[in-house]
């Protein structure tokens, strides 16, 4: 029998949660015991997903684009509202943007790759934290990328984002570390996602070929660490970086 770290009767926002990983962290939150709020842009995949879950405890749901300020505080003000409070934040919402050169790429893409990817988890942040001072405790998980640590070629703009990211989780773990709310970020390498259809095979080959297993990512392996760290077991790492790269990261 699995063993699911307990987070029995905490509130989660898991961003991204219609597919993939998301969709994986928070049916593993929902394991233990958590009741947990499914934020995506996709309205159909959504509510998909939230059916799927159902059986398994609290599953509320809110379609929304993560870089949009409004959209945000909508999201944070109806999680609150109905459940209560929210203790849990796990930002997963992210795009690759496709792959191309920086000299080939378009600004407008660019900054698509960073508004989603970087500034949509800064204004999770920035309406979930208050949140989390009001009620003492909080867990968040960004869900950044070895491309973060490394960089890809023909992925700037995604490399760069996941970057961004680490940076964002290091400062504000700092700023709360003192208030019973810890910060880290998990780093995949290429998982077995369907985000892998927004990449040319060539650099899909790129990513798989510097793993050293020799293989995928599966989503369910990123969901076991980050639920125990949304856990209360997870209770002195704060602004700290976890490999799941299958050794492909060398720091």
């Amino acid at each position: 029998m699995t063993a699911y770290p307990d987070v029995k009767g905490r509130v989660a926002v898991v961003t991204g949660a219609a597919r993939g990983l998301g969709l994986a962290i928070a049916k593993r939150l929902l394991h233990g015991g958590a009741s947990v709020w499914l934020w995506d842009v996709d309205e159909a995949a959504l509510a998909e997903a939230k059916a799927g879950l159902g059986g398994l405890g609290t599953v509320s749901s809110f379609a929304l684009d993560i870089s949009d300020e409004a959209q945000v505080a909508r999201g944070a003000g109806l999680a609150v509202a109905q459940s209560g409070r929210v203790d849990i934040l796990v930002n997963n919402a992210g795009i690759t943007g496709g792959n191309a050169t920086v000299w080939d790429m378009a600004p407008a893409t660019w900054r698509k790759v960073i508004e989603i990817n970087l500034t949509g988890a800064f204004l999770t942040c920035h309406a979930l934290v208050p949140l989390m001072l009001k009620g003492g405790y909080g867990r968040i998980v960004n869900i950044a990328s070895v491309a973060g640590k490394e960089g890809n070629p023909n992925a700037a703009h995604y490399s760069a984002s996941k970057a961004g990211l680490i940076g964002l989780t290091k400062s504000l773990a700092k700023e709360l570390a003192q208030k019973n709310i810890l910060v880290n970020c998990v780093t995949p390498a290429a998982a077995n996602t369907p985000i892998l259809a927004q990449m040319t095979q060539q650099h899909i080959d790129y990513m798989l070929a510097k793993i050293p297993m020799g293989r995928l990512l599966e989503a369910e392996e990123v969901a076991a660490m980050v639920a125990w760290l949304c856990s209360e077991e997870c209770s002195f790492s704060t602004g700290a970086v976890f490999d799941i790269s299958g050794g492909r990261a060398t720091y």
